[in-house]
């Protein structure tokens, strides 16, 4: 009688390790990738806030947010929640990864959230660093000093004259 005991004990607890196990499978492959959730959980976060365009990772763990006006958001997977975040002008550094798809990206206001994002091209990388390129300049650094002229407005120089000196 005492075996059978034991038996059943044995395996209602190989039954729960069972269960735990794919459920920890599935939170790991939960992400981001379904749009709708991100764009919920960051409106919820920020409502203030008008969403032009999303950009999720490789592997669905972190999603990119360009905003209306040309700010950048940051939105990642913390396995029980979403941790939001606007990207503030000035506060992000990025490099290119060795793969050509991804970037390595360093928070100056949340180092926690820094790392290598690998994105599913390198199109789709290069659209996410043009974001935050355009987030990195701080708003009174865009306009151009008053004494410079932009090349634009610079005239042409005549070849002929650049050759006669």
């Amino acid at each position: 009688m005492g075996i059978i005991v034991w038996c059943v004990l044995f395996a209602i607890v190989i039954f729960f390790a069972f269960v735990a196990t794919r459920m920890a499978a599935q939170n790991k492959e939960d992400g981001l990738h379904d749009t709708g959730l991100a764009i919920i959980e960051f409106g919820r976060a920020f409502p203030n806030e008008a969403i032009r365009q999303l950009q999720a990772t490789e592997n669905g763990q972190a999603v990119f947010v360009r905003l209306h006006d040309n700010k950048a958001g940051f939105m990642r997977n913390m396995s029980r929640h979403f941790s939001c975040h606007l990207i503030e002008p000035g506060r992000v550094r990025v490099i290119g990864s060795e793969t050509g798809r991804g970037l390595v990206i360093d928070f100056l206001d949340a180092p926690h959230h820094n790392g290598n994002f690998e994105f599913a091209s390198a199109k789709e990388a290069s659209e996410v660093s043009l974001w935050l390129l355009g987030n990195y300049i701080a708003e009174p650094d865009k306009d151009l000093p008053p004494g410079n002229i932009s090349a634009a407005k610079r005239p042409a120089i005549s070849p002929t004259l650049a050759l006669s000196t």
